[in-house]
């Protein structure tokens, strides 16, 4: 048995959510706390904290930034193919629920279980940040620790595929039997010499499938 663990920002989605509702509205501040947290002194959880509530946005707003962002287009044929495999797919982010759900919908794409941090409106233009999946041991001190899913994993003898593109996926890749990596999670996978193959998208992926069934003697089962 498999289970497939898929990032959602930059990796399904085109662009990083987060990135994009701060570079319109955000106030002051944000980039600052960004820097931060790539110097290493505060998690992503902190990191994501704070910078959502420097968001200044109407919910009409933000539905709107959400709605302009794509996914990419052999997502839902890499699902189907997944599923014919009967394999386990489940989205797993440290972004933001309510986009990946307004996403997913807006693309007509197939309801995946998903688990990512939960965005909460406090006032009209106010927003927070709560995070139901963060784990105190998370290494990374993500909102959303993504680990300990491929952990559970593992321990009822399931083989993982993580799939990502960013520092938020560096934790986990090493605890996958195999990695699609994009971005940035391509390089620290080279450096660690983790198992991985380098895809720039879903279509690549979707190739890399047959190939790893003709091994899962050794690797999937």
């Amino acid at each position: 048995m498999a289970v497939v663990l898929c990032d959602f920002d930059g990796t399904i989605s085109t662009s990083d959510v987060t990135d994009t509702l701060l570079e319109a509205f955000g106030k002051p501040g944000w980039r600052e706390i960004e820097a931060e947290w790539l110097a290493g002194r505060i998690g992503s959880r902190v990191c994501m904290q704070q910078q959502i509530a420097c968001l200044d946005v109407s919910r009409e707003e933000l539905d709107e930034a959400i709605d302009a962002i794509g996914v990419d287009e052999a997502f839902a044929a890499f699902v189907e193919a997944i599923a014919t495999r009967g394999w386990e797919l489940t989205i797993v982010s440290d972004g933001l629920d309510y986009a990946i759900s307004r996403i997913l919908q807006r693309h007509r794409l197939p309801a995946l279980p998903f688990y990512a941090n939960r965005l909460v409106q406090v006032d009209v233009r106010s927003w927070k940040l709560d995070s139901p999946y963060a784990d105190e041991a998370c290494s990374s001190a993500s909102g959303m620790c993504k680990c300990a899913f491929a952990h559970r994993a593992r321990a009822v003898g399931s083989k993982v595929l993580m799939i990502g593109d960013g520092r938020s996926d560096f934790c986990v890749a090493g605890n996958a039997d195999m990695v699609f990596a994009k971005g940035s999670l391509i390089a620290h996978c080279f450096d660690k010499s983790l198992p991985h193959v380098s895809i720039s998208g879903f279509a690549d992926a979707i190739r890399m499938i047959p190939l790893l069934a003709e091994s899962e003697a050794a690797l999937f089962i």
